[in-house]
């Protein structure tokens, strides 16, 4: 592209601060460099991970920054040492990297990799070399992504190219919460044809999950919110039961013990929300029930009575479903494609990156399931 090579000035929201409003600003977007890519959003999503970085945990170094990570684009040039991607490709960034050479990536037991989360994705890019400015002031590349602008960089190694028939503002979602719910269930639970399974919580994440659920074969899948308004989509995508803890004057955890002679065989948190923790772990039958932990938070403790896990219960995590993004993404894409998963029934709403704010708006009062913002011409 005649951009290739040059700094780009281009629209994006800035977090200046926590808690405050996005500004949509003009900003400046270096050329990639080694093993990097420069990509042009054409869509982007507002998950609530974003929003919890915003107005929950708000980490005092994090800021000024360009938020977003659930995104779609097209790579606009690509830096020295990159082989993998031309400029043309449709892409999937992704807030986990896939190295594919450190232990975690040659593991088939995880999707972790030395260059994720847990490092900060300081050896991926680091607020001291972000390729992205503003007012002379370096932005902060949230999760490696920062898809809340028209142009971003990003590590090769955090990036998915996916079919070029793919239409990005529908697989954008497969870049965090629809790949993280259906992934909790297929790819960590394990979810077994016949079994029975309770989803806690049905923000897009949940339906995801209850998504995988029915696609592993689940024959009961409960779906528990206080919103009964959540119940209608949940049927949509496979649930076939519906509970809403404020009807009844017990533990939810009780509830499903009793519908399930003991409970449910698959638990799958998908709030964030370490009281729900408990309780979807609580719902599980002794002896093999499996609870999995997919909603993001790291403010408090979770914790529990002992015996629930002496007696045979397992508590686990999910972290981006177990997908290793680069292999995974793809794959998800052409589920897609053959209309063996959703993805636009999961759109409620769709706006424009000059929107940004009312799209959290609509996330923080529950009532969006996922907004998709146009954000370039493809």
């Amino acid at each position: 592209m005649a951009t290739a090579g040059k700094v780009i000035t281009c629209k994006a929201a800035v977090a200046w601060e926590p808690n405050k409003p996005l500004v949509i600003e003009d900003i400046e977007v270096a050329p990639p460099q080694v093993g990097e890519i420069r990509i042009k959003i054409v869509a982007t999503a507002v998950c609530h991970t974003d929003l919890y970085y915003l107005l929950e945990s708000m980490p005092k170094a994090g800021f000024p920054a360009v938020l977003g990570h659930e995104a779609a684009g097209v790579v606009e040039s690509v830096g020295p040492g990159v082989t993998e991607f031309q400029s043309g490709d449709k892409v999937i960034p992704l807030f986990l990297p896939q190295c594919r050479q450190c232990r975690f990536c040659k593991s088939p037991k995880t999707n972790q990799c030395e260059l994720g989360m847990d490092a900060g994705h300081a050896d991926v890019m680091g607020p001291e070399d972000s390729r992205l400015t503003c007012k002379g002031k370096k932005l902060v590349p949230f999760a490696g992504t920062s898809t809340f602008s028209e142009f971003t960089v990003v590590n090769q190694v955090s990036v998915a190219k996916i079919d070029h028939a793919a239409p990005l503002d529908k697989v954008c979602l497969l870049g965090c919460g629809v790949s993280t719910g259906f992934g909790a269930a297929v790819n960590t639970a394990k979810v077994e044809p016949g079994s029975t399974c309770a989803v806690f919580g049905l923000g897009a994440i949940g339906l995801a999950a209850v998504m995988g659920c029915k696609f592993a074969g689940a024959k009961k899948i409960f779906a528990v919110d206080i919103n009964p308004d959540k119940f209608k989509k949940a049927k949509d995508f496979g649930a076939t039961d519906f509970l809403n803890p404020k009807d009844y004057d017990k533990p939810i955890s009780a509830v499903l013990a009793e519908l399930t002679a003991g409970g449910v065989d698959y638990a799958l948190e998908c709030v964030g929300n370490v009281g729900v923790m408990r309780s979807a772990l609580e719902s599980c039958v002794k002896g093999w029930g499996v609870c999995v932990l997919v909603g993001w938070t790291d403010m408090h403790d979770i914790a529990t009575r002992p015996i629930q896990l002496v007696a045979g219960r397992t508590w686990k995590g999910s972290f981006f479903g177990g997908f290793k993004g680069r292999d995974g993404v793809p794959d998800m894409v052409k589920a897609y494609m053959d209309k063996k998963v959703k993805l636009d029934e999961f759109i409620t709403h769709n706006m424009t990156l000059a929107q940004i704010n009312d799209a959290i708006e609509l996330m923080k009062q529950g009532k969006c399931i996922r907004t998709v913002m146009s954000v370039c011409p493809q």
